[in-house]
């Protein structure tokens, strides 16, 4: 894949409103070792290898453990995962689909059993925006290892 654009510095001031979604997240009420497995299996639904490249190291940062990581595109059928990151991975899958199907109830009903009201609506945000990221980064052609944004994350 080619690098269409680096939209980071032709757009400058969009991509900094969404830098500041990542910060305000970076401190919100969701457990951040979650928030990179989030991160991973979104980007893994929507093929974006920049994304999957760059919170994977992000998560191995942090003491991810590789085993989980691998697993994480299996995580169903994986003994790896605690019931409430299973509700988080099961949102997240939702609302990353969520094209002609929506967030089922039962999905919604889960993720309350292990998360309050601010957790999820910070569940929430963290999902619409790494699926934003991934979206921008697939469509501008961000190569792993190559593409490097104008502005630092």
């Amino acid at each position: 894949m080619t690098e269409r654009m680096n939209y980071s510095a032709v757009a400058p001031e969009a991509y900094k409103s969404m830098l500041a979604m990542q910060k305000y997240l970076a401190t919100s009420s969701i457990d951040h070792t979650l928030h990179e497995l989030v991160k991973i299996r979104v980007a893994q639904i929507n093929g974006c290898a920049y994304c999957v490249d760059v919170h994977t190291r992000d998560a191995r940062k942090h003491g991810e453990e590789e085993s989980r990581i691998y697993a994480l595109s299996v995580w169903r059928e994986s003994p790896e995962f605690t019931d409430e990151e299973r509700a988080a991975l099961e949102l997240a899958e939702a609302m990353t689909l969520i094209a002609g199907r929506g967030v089922p109830a039962e999905t919604w009903e889960l993720a309350s059993k292990f998360f309050d009201e601010q957790q999820l609506a910070d569940a929430v945000l963290a999902v619409i925006t790494i699926n934003a990221f991934t979206r921008l980064a697939i469509t501008t052609g961000m190569v792993p290892g190559r593409s490097k944004p104008a502005l630092s994350k």
